[in-house]
């Protein structure tokens, strides 16, 4: 697609906003079932990263579907939408060399994979989330698990709807067994030598 006024060759490259930054974009992408601690473990590491002079951004359905993605429901082809526009946001924020924490159920192989491609395979963590349904159930933070279970709530993914596991994530961590001080502890091993060279 021809752009109007083409205007890409004279803004400031990624490697300019990265030397300002001192650090480099990166999109870690947290998946798994509601409830299995995906936005939990996103707040604790952005706030080990802040502490440790990293800006980070968090993205998760409360800030995106009650701004951006306000006008989409819980249909197939909404959900595809959803994870495209955050996919795209997110690559912006990365192209300025903000590390991005994205937290969203994401069901699919499919879906995840084209989050991928959007924001750049090389700049994609995907980290799976991996706490059994039973856990997330127990847990049922907002209680949506009791209002799906009673039918209210439709193609609740884990319960009236299926959950995917990734093939090959970057990082496994299930939280009915590790701490969450244990999960960011593998997070930041994981990270911290993609982002900054200190």
């Amino acid at each position: 697609m021809e752009h109007i006024y083409p205007i890409f060759d004279k803004m400031l490259a990624r490697a300019d906003k990265e030397k300002l930054l001192g650090q480099r974009g990166l999109m870690i992408w947290f998946t798994g079932l509601s409830g299995s601690g995906k936005s939990t473990i996103a707040i604790a590491l952005e706030r080990e990263l802040h502490r440790r002079g990293i800006l980070c951004r968090i993205l998760d359905g409360d800030n995106i579907r009650s701004g951006i993605n306000n006008n989409l429901g819980f249909t197939e082809a909404d959900r595809v939408e959803n994870i495209r526009r955050i996919a795209e946001v997110a690559k912006l924020f990365i192209d300025t060399g903000i590390v991005t924490l994205a937290a969203f159920i994401s069901p699919n192989n499919d879906i995840r994979e084209m989050a991928a491609r959007i924001i750049g395979k090389d700049d994609f963590l995907e980290v799976y989330v991996s706490t059994p349904l039973e856990e997330c159930e127990r847990r049922d933070v907002k209680g949506l698990y009791a209002k799906a279970r009673r039918g209210e709530i439709k193609n609740f993914t884990g319960i009236t709807a299926p959950f995917e596991a990734p093939a090959h994530p970057a990082l496994t961590l299930d939280t009915s067994v590790l701490s969450l001080e244990e999960s960011v502890n593998r997070l930041l091993e994981l990270v911290l030598p993609k982002i900054t060279d200190k």
